[in-house]
């Protein structure tokens, strides 16, 4: 990996190292469409040909919106050839957003995925005089497809072969690779600058996280590759030989996963939540011995010790036949070959980790952000380098120091060159000597190992001078199978309250064996009965938390908050300002004297 300084140089290590017959694939219409080292090379120079016979040159954007296939790939490493830079965006923005990361960005053209985006994008483009073209990768009636591109630098092969080398030897690991609009959680997106050293350094350095796998492990892909954690996992997978292979849709990533026998895959807290709420939901319709076997089994795996050493001989002897009887076909459900799943986006919840980890599935937690490309610390493949509820162990090559005040500062090579002209916005997180403040409180412990305590702009006081932090105590919570999301409130009020929104398909089930009739979801969570059960969880839960942090008094709302409906970002991070807008009327209630 020594001659790897840019992105694209990683399809030149694969081609000499481990030329594969299946290096991409793609599940279309129920089958398995693959693609070649050979034919990835061939896709790859035929788009930079072509971007080069429109003119296009060293510094110019390119923006994409779509979802994950191997067509991502073509245009990601044809476009970085010649020195372009690729604007990466979410498929589920406001319209608002995509005006304002088009215009910012300079784009010159825009490519989509298929025929929903393309009439979506193509519809507010005349606010976006920079975008000269928009392409869809799919075929649309009426719309410019990307493949011509291709066929235009197939038809110029003979002018530009002489020229693309010079134009690959042309870019710098130090130039701008990428702009990656950060969500945020209030206000417009700031456009990360990302090098090809940033996200290269990233690539190698992550290796050293995945010692299990080998050339030929099938991944899948589902998580966006807009997003900085499954785009440099797609480099990293590239790097090691892994066998690519991107979802059909989200709905069928069990499918997929048991079809292909994955080894290895990235996702986010909230699919091992999902994962493990379907699980027990089955596991409740179990009766007799097999449903006391399975909760068996589940309260055995959430003793897990991280330190293998500290298992009894006994623990080890029960864990083994939950695992013959119980666990053995949570992993048939993944596929039954899994070697290790990494997670991140989100602090994920320690009990998730030592159940996955007692049935066999070896869960890796990671810490980052867009702007740190973005590994900053990650959990190894097994102990010592394992601990619950830590964010994993600081790798080699970057620099963390906890600040006066409990902040988390990067330095490295990962680090990003700032936000795209915005100057100010960069100097309020970037110091002159390299530093990068994260905006998360943290520590680090003796052996090196970071954890994540909350955010500090998200840290609030009560009335009575004590602080609290939300994020703690939101993932304490969400613990419960009860409870889909929560927001904790009470900045400079008496107490801690909460918005509480309730895992309605548990919750339909608890009713119906309950025998608890309601009209719709804003009836049933006004219903006394299920503020008395949801009382009787919060209770539950506050046993965990210091006295301050304690939910006094909570509200449970009656839909459920997602991307779309503007409570989350695409990173599904809470919008806390939106939610506080939203549920004004709700937090009325909880602090009646303070309106």
């Amino acid at each position: 990996m020594e001659t790897v300084k840019r992105t694209f140089d990683i399809l030149t290590y694969a081609e000499q190292n481990y030329s594969q017959d299946s290096a991409l694939a793609v599940k279309r219409h129920g089958k398995w469409e693959r693609f070649s080292t050979t034919d990835y090379r061939v896709q790859v120079d035929n788009f930079s040909y072509g971007l080069l016979a429109l003119g296009f040159k060293k510094g110019d954007k390119i923006a994409t919106v779509t979802n994950n296939r191997p067509e991502w790939n073509f245009i990601d490493m044809g476009m970085a050839q010649i020195g372009a830079v690729h604007v990466g965006i979410y498929p589920t923005i406001s319209d608002k957003e995509y005006i304002h990361i088009l215009t910012h960005s300079e784009s010159r053209i825009l490519i989509v995925s298929d025929k929903a985006l393309y009439e979506k994008l193509n519809s507010i483009l005349d606010k976006v005089p920079n975008i000269e073209q928009i392409y869809s990768i799919d075929l649309v009636d009426g719309a410019k497809n990307w493949s011509e591109i291709s066929r235009l630098g197939i038809e110029k092969t003979n002018e530009f072969k002489a020229v693309l080398p010079k134009m690959k030897d042309a870019v710098e690991e130090t130039d701008l690779l990428t702009l990656i609009y950060t969500s945020g959680t209030t206000g417009l997106s700031k456009g990360v600058m990302l090098t090809h050293k940033n996200i290269v350094s990233n690539v190698k350095m992550a290796h050293q996280f995945v010692p299990y796998a080998e050339i030929g492990d099938e991944v899948l892909s589902f998580l966006p590759l807009c997003h900085i954690l499954e785009r440099t996992g797609n480099y990293m997978w590239q790097s090691i030989g892994a066998k690519i292979h991107y979802a059909e849709t989200l709905e069928t990533i069990g499918d997929d996963m048991r079809d292909i026998k994955v080894k290895m895959f990235i996702t986010v807290p909230r699919v091992f939540e999902k994962v493990y709420d379907k699980i027990i939901n089955k596991g409740r319709t179990l009766s007799g011995i097999k449903k006391i076997l399975f909760f068996w089994a589940v309260a055995l795996g959430d003793q897990l010790k991280a330190n293998p050493a500290e298992r009894s001989c006994w623990y080890n002897f029960k864990l083994k036949i939950a695992n013959k009887l119980i666990f053995s076909k949570w992993r048939e459900a993944l596929g039954g070959e899994l070697k290790g799943v990494i997670s991140g986006g989100a602090a994920l919840q320690p009990r998730l980790a030592r159940i996955f980890r007692a049935a066999g599935m070896r869960v890796q937690e990671g810490y980052g952000l867009t702007e740190t490309s973005p590994i900053v610390s990650a959990t190894m493949a097994d102990y010592p380098g394992v601990k619950w509820g830590s964010a994993g162990i600081i790798p080699i090559g970057v620099e963390v120091r906890i600040a006066e005040d409990g902040e988390i500062l990067v330095r490295g090579d990962n680090v990003m060159q700032g936000y795209y002209k915005e100057p100010e916005k960069t100097r309020e997180v970037l110091t002159e000597d390299g530093w990068f403040h994260t905006g998360d409180i943290g520590n680090v412990d003796e052996n090196n190992m970071l954890s994540i305590t909350d955010r500090k702009k998200e840290i609030f006081k009560l009335s009575g001078g004590k602080y609290v932090a939300p994020h703690l105590i939101e993932n304490t919570f969400k613990e419960s199978q009860f409870i889909e999301n929560i927001m904790v409130i009470g900045e400079n009020e008496k107490f801690t309250g909460a918005l509480i929104v309730p895992n309605f398909e548990f919750l339909h089930n608890w009713c119906h064996l309950h025998k608890i009739k309601y009209r719709d979801n804003k009836d049933l969570v006004r219903l006394p009965k299920i503020v008395e059960r949801f009382q009787k969880e919060v209770d539950q839960q506050n046993v965990e938390l210091d006295h301050v942090a304690q939910v006094k008094v909570f509200r449970i709302v009656c839909e459920n908050w997602t991307v779309e409906t503007g409570e989350l970002s695409p990173t599904q991070k809470l919008k806390r300002r939106v939610v506080m807008k939203k549920y004004e009327h709700l937090i009325r209630e909880i602090y009646p004297k303070e309106f």
